[in-house]
């Protein structure tokens, strides 16, 4: 059906909806970090605005796709985009994204008679970016669809998902993931795929970024961390050094990923765990959701981290 591993669902669902005499204009793809999104709505997109007998260009260069980005972080950030080199990018998607998305809108599609806008993720949008959004969603011109990918859609305003037809997707089989590292991360030897494959849940995104990241040891020390504790705080400290001093925000989203997949292993095991391991679990997706916002300590971070894994195998308090 398509190169995309998985969400074989999801696809039927979309190639129905296609076929249908209405297409819904405004789609949420709903689903954890990471199980592939992203890609989804990039291939939907392509068959969205695909003209039958016409050369379409990639999407990321197709004049009737809009992706709204993450810009750059300020001035110093913005030059180095202008001359090529890497540059920071700001945490959210603000307002001036969306207008120019929208001054684009009031013009009709380049290549034939669809646009799609693409919002990945939702989530990042800033308060004033959804409110701008929201108009469009209200009154979409004609020919105009949007693709909404999120990982948590209850960050969203509930104006902007009552006017979304919602599609879900579940994480990928183990096996489904080890043949995305295997395609995309060849170098990783069989030790490491197993390793990351475990951690990630059935997200490739979480299992690549495993093998890109080396978070092998931080991994060791998570499970010793949920199995023994740390009275002393030597872990939580090895956990710190481990994590790096100076980790880009990427490196931090990746851990606390990682943290979430040691957490759920093992629930339903014990029921005196399962209580710790879902307040830790509950902590650990806060933390996760305050990184983007707030410029934290690394070092504090790890410690946190390691507190609340550490924390799963402290014994019962009594009364």
């Amino acid at each position: 059906m398509t190169a995309l591993p998985g969400h074989d669902d999801a696809w039927r669902e979309w190639h129905a909806a296609i076929g249908s005499a209405r297409m819904h204009h405004a789609w949420m793809l709903v689903g954890p970090r990471g199980i592939g999104k992203g890609a989804f709505a990039r291939l939907a997109a392509a068959q969205l605005v695909a003209e039958p007998g016409a050369r379409q260009p990639s999407v990321e260069m197709h004049p009737d796709i809009l992706i709204p980005e993450h810009p750059p972080e300020n001035k110093d950030e913005a030059k180095k985009r202008e001359d090529g080199q890497d540059y920071r990018r700001k945490r959210s998607i603000p307002i001036d994204e969306i207008r120019t998305v929208q001054h684009r809108l009031t013009t009709r599609p380049t290549l034939g008679s669809r646009r799609v806008v693409i919002l990945d993720p939702a989530d990042d949008l800033e308060k004033n970016a959804a409110n701008a959004l929201l108009k469009s969603l209200e009154e979409p011109p004609v020919g105009t669809f949007f693709l909404l990918v999120t990982h948590r859609p209850g960050r969203l305003l509930p104006t902007i998902r009552s006017r979304c037809r919602m599609l879900r997707f579940a994480p990928l089989t183990d096996a489904e993931v080890d043949r995305v590292l295997r395609e995309t991360a060849p170098q990783a030897d069989a030790a490491a795929r197993a390793a990351a494959v475990a951690a990630a849940k059935g997200s490739p995104g979480a299992a690549l970024e495993f093998v890109m990241q080396d978070l092998g040891a931080l991994h060791a020390l998570m499970l010793q961390l949920a199995a023994e504790g740390d009275d002393h705080f030597a872990l939580r400290g090895a956990l710190a050094e481990e994590l790096g001093t100076r980790p880009d925000r990427e490196r931090q989203q990746a851990t606390i990923d990682l943290a979430c997949a040691v957490v759920s292993a093992g629930l339903g095991q014990d029921r005196r765990r399962d209580a710790r391991a879902i307040a830790a679990h509950g902590e650990l997706i806060k933390l996760s959701g305050q990184l983007p916002t707030y410029n934290f300590d690394p070092g504090l971070v790890a410690m946190e981290i390691g507190a609340l894994l550490a924390s799963l195998a402290m014994p019962r308090e009594t009364a």
